[in-house]
């Protein structure tokens, strides 16, 4: 009935729809297996997309030859840049989304690749040999062969749903839960833990009262996600909304906490640090008299919103009395009550850099079974897994994204050499290097490294070679462009800025921090015409690279310097418990870990810096 696959898929998220596309689009045949395939890249949380640190991540996809910027941009209803306050390492952009629009796009989009098939069932283990995987078995007892396989199950693996004192099997509301796939990894010796994550009521937006609550519009000028020409910015947006809960709204809250699952013990799982639940928040920020909601809407046509804010487990008789007591919500209908799902992970360090399992070859995790949160986060996983996966049964070198040149690199290095006991978001504090790993550039990064594994197509490639080389002429030409003290002194000390005393370049005095671009283009004139025939983004991407030059240039150096432990490779047959100069805590973790170079073993919790010595005085013998 069925061929034998290049790589198989399990899950149909957003992990599992880049996976399955970007191995398909770089030769492989692949097959994605998904319980409900009229659910394909549903966004199960909020109908957003990007933000802090996720949308560089959205970015790095994108340039790389991935889908989520594009479907992003297709199914965006309203577009924001984050951070324009802060240096542009902190710019994140994001988009409000049109859920329906999103995973149509998804399901569109991957049923126009012609190596990919898919199978709608729920998969119950995999097929291992000699510690080798070879395929997957479903819940009809059907067995599919492949060479490789990626387990992206999300909030599936023994999901629990709990809303108050109900509890209740289900990977999502309204779809059951997967089982098996958990009991049969723990008996080849894998770890597993439990997580815990949560969503709000979604109410009908005709019964908001919009007229007291704030209104919180895109941006004027809205930007994209996607680095192709495939997208356009939108023209028309719908507006988000701003509200406040109140100390009567976290007075009726209290009254559901004893038949909170979150309070009385009912939920083992950690919930996420950054998106605590309403409940959470008012007990831990007693002193707050109030907490923001965003009103957001889920798509152009629905009238269905998300209450961003208001995530819950509570009791929905408890749900729908406090709601109604938010500014704009008197008369709130609730179309669906919040709740908390449980769900199964297994501790990033059982894996390598590549995203393949330690204890069984040709097997990938990627996504939420590897303890994360967040749309960005797993579909970057979903993409380095896929590739991976194309890369090592084609027998050719793994493709591995460093902290400095990824946020990425970033998220996975975090994964297999910390760990993590809560689900892992990604933040901008994150990245050491961040000021190199900025969404602006992310097509200068990664596009090359994309094209050269094939995947990022070489019309990509070559708009990113003019991008380049427009960018360095345009410096080229602020460097020749001299400006006349006469000309600018007046200007120059209206925005406090100290004159010159002699001719100089717009280059020099586009580096001071209180000049931007638009403020030089009104002190010297001349300079509108030079700067014709270049487009908005090749400006913006000059005076950033102007005035970060410095910061840049000692970021590159100390890349240089730990390069040094990056190279030093570590056999996988090398026994820790041989260097009796190592501490205790250090052989238990390298053991652990396993880590490839000595610069992924510097980075592993409990390492010191001696052991580091000790280390590399081994190795160089």
């Amino acid at each position: 009935m069925f061929q034998d696959y290049d790589l198989i898929v399990v899950g149909g998220g957003h992990a599992g729809c880049e996976a399955a596309a970007v191995a398909a689009n770089m030769g492989s045949k692949v097959l994605l297996a998904t319980m409900n395939m009229n659910t394909i890249a549903q966004m199960s949380c909020n109908p957003a997309v990007g933000g802090v640190a996720k949308g560089q991540i959205v970015r790095e996809i994108d340039a790389l030859g991935g889908y989520s910027g594009i479907i992003s941009d297709k199914s965006m209803i309203q577009f924001r840049m984050l951070n324009k306050s802060k240096g542009p390492a902190m710019w994140s952009p994001r988009t409000q989304n049109d859920r329906m629009r999103f995973a149509e796009e998804w399901r569109l989009q991957l049923e126009r690749i012609p190596n990919l098939d898919f199978w709608q069932e729920m998969v119950s283990g995999i097929i291992v040999e000699n510690h080798k995987v070879v395929g997957i078995e479903t819940s009809m007892g059907l067995k599919i062969k492949a060479k490789s396989v990626v387990l992206t199950n999300g909030t599936f693996l023994n999901g629990l749903i709990h809303i108050g004192e109900k509890q209740f099997g289900g990977g999502r509301s309204a779809e059951r839960a997967s089982k098996g796939i958990t009991e049969q990894l723990e008996e080849l010796g894998f770890e597993s833990g439990r997580m815990k994550t949560g969503t709000p009521p979604r109410v009908d937006g005709r019964s908001i009262d919009y007229r007291n609550i704030e209104e919180q519009k895109g941006d004027e000028h809205p930007e994209k996600f996607s680095f192709s020409n495939e997208t356009k910015v939108l023209e028309r947006q719908r507006s988000c909304h701003i509200t406040y809960t109140n100390p009567l709204v976290h007075e009726i809250l209290e009254e559901g906490f004893e038949k909170s699952p979150m309070f009385n013990g009912r939920i083992q799982g950690l919930g996420p640090r950054y998106c605590p639940s309403i409940e959470d928040k008012i007990n831990r920020f007693a002193e707050r008299s109030r907490h923001q909601i965003f009103v957001e809407p889920e798509g152009w046509d629905t009238v269905e919103v998300y209450v961003n804010g208001f995530s819950t487990s509570l009791p929905e008789d408890i749900q729908h009395k406090a709601i109604r007591e938010i500014e704009g919500f008197k008369n709130v209908k609730m179309f669906r009550p919040g709740y908390a799902i449980e769900y199964d992970f297994f501790p990033p360090t059982q894996l390598k850099t590549t995203l393949e399992t330690k204890l069984v070859e040709n097997l990938y995790f990627a996504g939420q079974i590897n303890g994360t949160t967040g749309y960005e986060e797993a579909a970057c996983q979903g993409l380095m897994a896929g590739i991976n996966a194309h890369l090592k049964i084609n027998e050719k070198d793994p493709f591995i994204l460093s902290r400095s040149e990824a946020y990425i690199g970033v998220l996975i290095d975090d994964l297999i050499n910390k760990g993590t006991e809560e689900p892992y978001r990604m933040f901008t504090s994150r990245a050491e290097h961040r000021i190199l790993l900025r969404q602006d550039n992310a097509d200068v990064r990664l596009t090359p490294l994309g094209n050269k594994i094939g995947l990022a197509s070489d019309e990509r490639m070559k708009h990113v070679e003019k991008k380049q080389s427009q960018i360095d002429a345009f410096i080229d030409n602020l460097k020749s462009h001299k400006v006349k003290p006469t000309t600018v002194n007046e200007n120059l000390s209206k925005v406090n800025s100290s004159p010159i005393k002699e001719k100089t370049n717009a280059y020099s005095i586009l580096k001071r921090p209180e000049i931007s671009f638009k403020e030089l283009q009104q002190i010297e004139e001349d300079l509108n015409q030079m700067i014709n025939g270049y487009s908005k983004e090749v400006i913006e991407a000059s005076e950033i690279h102007i005035k970060y030059e410095s910061y840049i240039e000692k970021e590159n150096q100390m890349i240089e310097k730990m390069k040094n432990l990056e190279d030093l490779k570590i056999k996988d047959s090398l026994d820790f418990n041989q260097i009796p100069a190592l501490s205790a805590e250090a052989k238990e973790k390298l053991r652990k870990v396993r880590p490839q170079t000595l610069g992924q073993a510097s980075r592993i919790s409990g390492v010191t810096p001696a052991d580091i010595s000790i280390l590399m005085v081994y190795l160089g013998r």
